[in-house]
């Protein structure tokens, strides 16, 4: 585990940094004292158990809520999110969970939802050009951008809601979890999709209750636990740590099947003629 306000900014951009954010609904508590940073090509995964804030957190940075006390910093400039546009003018865009797309539209349709050029006397065709190269930029595999919505995969409708989420050039994507109900096909195509976004030089944050999705995107893991910072992870840090993070428990499932394997192969015999070294 790293120190919760240790920096990796290997000379990227910090995108975003929280201090002290705290956020009170009457007399609960759901945040207390959080820091957070984000530097661009950086994805940071949020993880915690049901009610750890994971969610209130991200409605704060999506301009949803306000915090009630503490500092947010974006691309080096103090800012309030008084709603969900400041967040967007800022540069920060959220997929949420439901991904808010309307099936009965097709793709075009979809990722210009609100924005659309020319509304008066929509300009079709520049949508469709638009739409298509935000798709080829992040090598989706979408049949047609005529397709309504409810035709497409799960793993295509998270590409839609992502690649409208792009249409405004933001510098920061939060992502809730964003392959739930999906299928391993499906799960490997939004993964690969979210280090596409990456490299695109963009700060994401992914949160997930599924430790190999986290592991295979995540440069870093932050844990949150009833509200608060509870460590820094390397994704290459074992399960038993993150789990009694996660959890509070250093006795549990994951920490006795690990021990209960390092007992067996301590206990386990070399075969006649084979040194431990060799049997390793």
């Amino acid at each position: 585990m790293t120190d919760t306000n240790q920096q990796q900014s290997d000379g990227r951009e910090r995108v975003l940094s929280l201090r002290g954010i705290s956020k009170n609904f009457g007399a609960v508590s759901a945040l207390t004292d959080i820091d957070l940073d984000v530097h661009a090509g950086e994805v940071v995964a949020l993880v915690g158990d049901n009610g750890a804030g994971k969610s209130t957190l991200v409605k704060i940075l999506a301009g949803v809520h306000q915090p009630s006390s503490g500092s947010i910093t974006f691309r080096g400039n103090s800012v309030t999110l008084d709603d969900p546009s400041a967040a967007l003018r800022l540069g920060i865009a959220t997929v949420f969970q439901d991904l808010a797309l309307c099936e009965n539209l097709d793709v075009v349709a979809n990722i210009f939802l609100g924005k659309e050029l020319s509304p008066f006397r929509l300009d079709e065709v520049s949508m469709e050009v638009k739409a298509w190269t935000l798709l080829n930029e992040l090598s989706a595999r979408i049949p047609s951008v005529r397709e309504p919505v409810a035709s497409l995969s799960g793993g295509q409708r998270q590409t839609v809601a992502i690649a409208r989420s792009l249409l405004l050039e933001p510098k920061l994507i939060l992502l809730d979890e964003p392959t739930a109900a999906l299928g391993v096909a499906q799960t490997a195509e939004v993964l690969d999709l979210i280090e596409r976004v990456r490299d695109r030089g963009l700060g994401v944050i992914m949160i997930s209750h599924n430790m190999e999705d986290v592991r295979a995107v995540a440069d870093r893991i932050v844990v949150l636990r009833l509200g608060r910072n509870n460590g820094v992870f390397d994704p290459d840090e074992s399960n038993q740590e993150l789990v009694s993070a996660i959890t509070g428990a250093s006795n549990n499932s994951v920490s006795r099947r690990a021990s209960r394997r390092q007992a067996q192969s301590v206990q386990t015999p070399a075969p006649q003629g084979q040194a431990p070294e060799a049997r390793r």
